[in-house]
């Protein structure tokens, strides 16, 4: 059967249209969390009293529970109806919404976070597999240009919108707005969504959930900890970390049907992207969450106004990745690599450079060329990989990228806290804002040394076209 002409698997005709609208617009309000609360942290740490190591756990925590999640995505993708699956996790989604608009307390607060998650974690990889699955080879660049619109644009325009939103109302609304706009989703979905994949009923492995939990749960909480807490422990955490992960590859390998197949790094330019990709995401997910903090400690502006310096990057990303799909269906991955990392390698070193005193409009002109240049690699370099599968590995390499990436993200949030924490003992300045200035540098210089890293890789990129 033939998919992209609109019949699901029951044979019955749809519209494309309104199904591509309904995930991408949940697509776009689940990746919007990623950074809705980057500028309402220090609000957060205020109000609940808790110091800002802690508070961070809202992104840090939020983040690897998605990259848990991401292993059991493919299985839930062949053992539920595909409406049915979408329709739990956008009610799961309103869940978390709503305990985290109420939360009393952090402790609650942090669970709402983490019930998001689980959501997202199955929402973001079905959005891409729907897209995929839909569309021939020959538009998928196209495509996941589109759904680049929704996974780069929403975290690029969280923090402008919760900057608006902390300066004006409460940090709770920042959950509140999410409750009306899932309701929405949900019945969109109930109206547009369809059965479009094949279910074979596989089974779940509890192994393999606790051996992906134990294994990012120990990277995470390694390189969280490495500024401020015991470097013993954080050895330890790192080194379980890593058996954890080794055992789940290793498991998933044995297993006739592995809830994730590693056979799709058989393919060296799928492993090759996913690791690229994987850099790039560590160096946007960084950037959005080490820019607002910045703004607001050594330029002590405005939440507001720390938004409002980065809405026209999110606007330039907006524009550039459909374009950068279109360009990848016509040119092929190498050159737009080559550019995009240039780009962004280039002027992440800037960011180290400047200081409390450069003009904030220079600070937005850098910042929008820096998005510019990623936009157009951060979903282009993903599609590539999937395109060299077969057509049975699709949903498991969607589902390993995702988990690279957003293990990637989770881990660039705790150690890039944890560079800018280290960085503040450098200074040796009775000034506050120098001292945070050294803390940042060292945060944006780390952030260019995985941009070095990307550049280099992307050289060993195929050269034909796509």
């Amino acid at each position: 059967m033939d998919i992209t002409k609109n019949r699901d698997v029951n044979g019955k005709t749809y519209n494309r249209l309104l199904l591509i609208i309904s995930v991408l617009v949940g697509g776009f309000m689940a990746v919007l969390t990623e950074t809705l609360l980057n500028n309402g942290l220090p609000a957060i740490s205020q109000s609940l009293h808790v110091n800002m190591a802690t508070v961070q756990w809202l992104s840090t925590g939020y983040l690897l529970t998605i990259g848990i999640m991401m292993p059991i995505s493919a299985l839930l993708l062949y053992k539920f109806n595909s409406k049915k699956l979408y329709l739990s996790s956008l009610i799961i989604f309103l869940l978390g919404s709503v305990i985290s608009y109420i939360a009393p307390n952090f402790s609650l607060l942090l669970t709402g976070r983490i019930i998001q998650a689980v959501s997202v974690g199955i929402i973001m990889p079905f959005m891409q597999n729907i897209i995929v699955m839909i569309f021939p080879i020959e538009k998928r660049g196209m495509a996941m240009g589109l759904a680049g619109v929704v996974i780069a644009l929403a975290p690029a325009i969280g923090p402008t919108l919760s900057g608006w939103i902390v300066d004006n109302y409460s940090w709770r609304d920042l959950f509140g707005l999410l409750i009306p706009i899932s309701i929405m989703v949900i019945l969109l979905a109930v109206v547009g969504m369809r059965k479009i994949i094949v279910t074979t009923n596989p089974k779940i492995d509890s192994l393999s959930i606790i051996y992906s939990t134990v294994g990012f749960g120990g990277l995470l909480y390694g390189f969280s900890t490495l500024s401020s807490g015991s470097l013993i422990v954080s050895i330890l955490a790192l080194v379980i970390g890593v058996i954890g992960v080794w055992l789940l590859v290793r498991r998933q390998l044995r297993m006739q049907t592995p809830m994730l197949d590693m056979h799709v790094f058989r393919s060296k330019t799928f492993t090759l992207t996913t690791w690229l990709s994987s850099l790039s995401n560590m160096s946007f997910i960084g950037m959005q969450l080490l820019v607002p903090l910045y703004l607001q400690s050594v330029f002590q502006v405005s939440a507001l106004t720390a938004g409002l310096v980065m809405l026209p990057g999110a606007l330039m990303m907006g524009v550039m990745n459909p374009i950068a799909g279109r360009l990848f269906d016509r040119y092929g991955i190498r050159v737009l690599a080559i550019i995009g990392f240039s780009i962004f390698t280039i002027t992440t070193i800037l960011f180290v450079i400047i200081n409390q005193n450069t003009p904030l409009v220079l600070v937005t002109i850098l910042y929008a060329i820096w998005m510019g240049g990623i936009s157009l690699i951060v979903m282009q370099l993903g599609t590539a990989g999937i395109n060299d599968l077969k057509e049975s590995l699709i949903a498991h390499g969607n589902a390993v990228n995702a988990m690279a990436r957003q293990v990637a993200a989770a881990i660039a949030t705790a150690l890039l806290i944890s560079i800018s924490v280290l960085g503040t003992k450098f200074s040796h300045s009775s000034s506050l804002i120098v001292t945070q200035l050294t803390g940042y540098r060292t945060a944006f210089l780390a952030v260019a040394v995985i941009s070095v890293v990307g550049l280099y890789g992307v050289f060993k990129l195929k050269k034909q076209k796509n």
